[in-house]
């Protein structure tokens, strides 16, 4: 059970560090692509989308951690 919940780990942080990168600044990143107009100001579905699936993985991360702690 161990090494299982430790591939899932892995897999769950690599999906975490890119999701992470793939976040920028304003302007910059999937939210500057040219989807919204900047007089706009707010985020594109596709921007916030992503925030939402980081958030995701993020909680999975952070669950699988302490199911990884209860078993040591």
């Amino acid at each position: 059970m161990v090494s299982v919940l430790a591939v899932i780990q892995v897999l769950l942080s690599m999906a975490l560090i890119g999701l992470i990168l793939m976040h920028s600044g304003r302007d910059s990143g999937l939210g500057g692509m040219g989807y919204t107009p900047a007089s706009q100001g707010g985020t594109h579905i596709v921007e916030r989308n992503l925030t939402r699936l980081t958030v995701v993985i993020a909680v999975l991360f952070f669950a699988n951690s302490i199911a990884l702690f209860q078993y040591l």
